[in-house]
């Protein structure tokens, strides 16, 4: 199933791009903190706080995908097919957390 590229608003990709490098800012202070050999609670809430971070990241992605593509397939007839596509990653989602 061949899916077509959505283009993003430029306010929209900065908006995810912002969001995206303060995540890997994060990081990068959670390795800090290792290499210093912070206390391992604080590092255990900073990495709960960068998951929680990726996943509201990933929500903001399936709210778009599913008022945008999902509609869009749905017009054409192909809904069904995007429907279970989405399903399929939701069900990734849910495993992972």
């Amino acid at each position: 199933m061949e899916r077509e590229k959505t283009i993003r608003h430029d306010e929209e990709k900065t908006k995810l791009i912002n969001r995206l490098s303060r995540i890997e800012g994060q990081v990068r202070g959670v390795e800090r903190m290792v290499e210093e050999d912070r206390y391992c609670m604080d590092i255990l809430i900073q990495i709960r706080a960068i998951e929680s971070a990726l996943h509201n990241v990933g929500l903001e992605i399936t709210e778009r995908h599913m008022k945008h593509c999902v509609t869009d397939a749905i017009q054409t007839g192909e809904g069904d097919e995007y429907i279970e596509e989405l399903m399929r990653i939701l069900k990734q989602f849910s495993k992972s957390r």
